[in-house]
């Protein structure tokens, strides 16, 4: 794993300590050195199992000829494509696609109508053929690789004609497509192609290591379903391509099946493995310490990063999982010292940058809940219903997709606010007015999000104006609470568990700022100035200001829950 922490370090020794050109190819540098890994440690695979598991079947096992040259290298040029086609398949966040009813009845419409609709279903349909290329790609790569690893074999390579040497190919390509189908199609559905950032940072050596008994076991169950589910299929097949020979002979052709079939499939999970740990490592985006650059603006890096990459980006995950850490952990605090500098300018921005995520995140959620009718989210499954319907329901779904980048986001702030308490030599935290920022969204996200976990939190008399008249309302006939009471239904489905999540980071976030500011908070509300020091002034992204006032007051009193 040296190689790639040699790669990240050279990122930023550049003269002006690493500016945005670098940051480019950060994730490039990563493809190429997890192409490198990859193809070492299936070299090792392969030579293992034809050294150690396949050479009893084997006469000559260790003399080179034309047909093992031939294999080596056509077995690694598969996994290359496959190593490319996880890379390009792979998201940081969950991708939207069309299920196989919408591609199959809205294609022709999609090409002839346009609009927002079509546009949005457009996207999807692309996103679902990608997934179709990719696990037919996975079925093709497995054909390929079991024919490589198991040709050399006397079971398989000495027949007696040219048509049952033909008829032996189709039937080890014919099983080794059914793994590789069955592969594929397990890993989109199950969204492993999704990047999962792990919560502790290890090193890389440790962590690959730590992975390695679980991509066994997988490599295992899979290579033990797929051999049975081929072997059924198998039986479908034409004489031709069926073993022929005494039981013995078939006894052999099956053991050596599948451990060809075990190989490949080890081979892709340790990709897979190797895949999720290059690129959800955690990258410094500063430059070196002790630097001139590190001197004078050390949080340049990131904040272009933040600022300048493309939206929902790996590159930009990486940058909010670096300024989390050093928000949250004392390893790197004289990154953190720098973004209290005494202009304010670089608080305001890293603030701005985190906040970001969770505005877009309350405007989309307030959006599909007022958009949504009262039975639509009981209707999630049902294809039957009117595309306007389904196009509702998905935006609704959409909106957690940021789910991880909202929970750094509301964590960063949280963490900086709190910290700004005894850092802030400056005040500008205070003074730029980011404290009422940060406690409004934090706020109006619990909110909005309580109210799709069916929450009732809407006032009752819009005369009562004081905190304790505020009441939670019971489930009127008005269409916005009966959307908030039909959204309480969603208990149970994933949906629920993403949104229990998120409120759990945003409530936990809160009650951070608020235990650290408690005694100015209590001071401010007896001197009836809790709204003004701690809410905005403009309009609240959900909500309003006198519920935002009694959310805070319940924080204050250690009641929400």
């Amino acid at each position: 794993m040296s190689i790639s922490a040699a790669i990240d370090r050279t990122l930023f020794k550049d003269k002006d300590g690493g500016g945005g050109a670098a940051h480019t190819t950060i994730i490039k540098h990563r493809f190429l050195s997890f192409l490198i890994w990859q193809s070492l440690q299936s070299t090792f695979i392969l030579f293992l199992s034809k050294t150690l598991f396949l050479s009893p079947f084997t006469k000559n096992p260790f003399s080179p000829n034309f047909l093992s040259l031939v294999s080596f290298f056509s077995f690694h040029l598969i996994l290359l494509l496959f190593s490319i086609s996880l890379f390009f398949a792979s998201s940081p966040h969950p991708l939207p696609f069309a299920s196989p009813f919408e591609v199959s009845l809205s294609f022709v419409r999609l090409i002839f109508v346009s609009g927002g609709d079509q546009n949005l279903l457009r996207r999807r349909v692309r996103v679902s053929l990608s997934f179709v290329l990719f696990v037919s790609l996975c079925a093709v790569a497995a054909a390929v690789s079991v024919i490589c690893v198991c040709w050399g074999c006397d079971a398989y390579y000495n027949v007696d004609s040219r048509s049952k040497s033909v008829g032996v190919l189709g039937n080890l390509g014919f099983r080794g497509f059914v793994i590789g189908l069955f592969y594929g199609l397990h890993y989109v559905y199950k969204h492993r192609w999704v990047l999962r950032f792990p919560i502790i940072q290890r090193p890389p050596f440790f962590s690959f290591k730590m992975g390695l008994p679980l991509s066994i076991h997988r490599a295992l169950k899979f290579s033990a379903m797929g051999f049975a589910l081929s072997g059924v299929l198998a039986l479908f097949l034409p004489n031709d391509y069926k073993s022929q020979g005494s039981v013995r002979k078939f006894i052999v052709e099956q053991i050596i099946f599948y451990i060809g079939s075990f190989a490949v499939i080890l081979c892709w999970e340790l990709i897979h493995h190797l895949h999720q740990l290059l690129h959800t490592k955690r990258f410094l985006f500063a430059p070196s310490k002790g630097s001139a650059a590190a001197e004078t603006n050390p949080s340049e890096p990131l904040l272009a990063t933040l600022e300048e990459s493309t939206p929902k980006s790996l590159l930009q995950y990486l940058a909010y999982l670096d300024l989390c850490m050093v928000c949250e952990n004392n390893v790197d605090t004289w990154r953190r010292a720098a973004f209290f500098e005494e202009t304010g300018e670089t608080y305001r921005r890293v603030i701005a940058a985190c906040l970001r995520p969770l505005e877009q995140f309350t405007e989309n959620l307030t959006e599909a809940l007022q958009s949504s009718s009262a039975e639509k989210p009981l209707q999630l499954s049902d294809q039957l219903s009117s595309p306007t319907e389904r196009i509702a329901v998905f935006k609704l779904h959409e909106t957690f997709f940021d789910s991880q980048l909202c929970a750094w986001s509301a964590r960063i702030v949280a963490s900086l606010t709190a910290r700004s308490h005894k850092e802030d030599k400056f005040g500008v935290a205070q003074l730029s007015g980011s404290n009422a920022a940060v406690i409004s969204t934090l706020l109006s996200s619990l909110l909005a999000v309580e109210t799709l976990m069916g929450k009732k939190t809407h006032i009752q008399s819009a005369h009562l104006m004081g905190p304790a008249g505020i009441k939670w309302a019971t489930v009127n006939t008005g269409r916005r609470e009966s959307t908030a009471g039909a959204m309480g239904k969603i208990r149970g489905s994933p949906l629920y568990g993403k949104a229990y999540s998120l409120a759990d980071v945003l409530k936990t976030s809160t009650y951070c700022i608020v235990s650290t500011f408690h005694n100015e908070m209590m001071n401010s509300g007896k001197a009836g100035l809790l709204e003004k020091d701690w809410i905005i002034s403009g309009k609240p992204l959900y909500g309003t200001h006198e519920l935002l006032l009694h959310k805070l007051r319940q924080f204050l009193d250690f009641q929400a829950s």
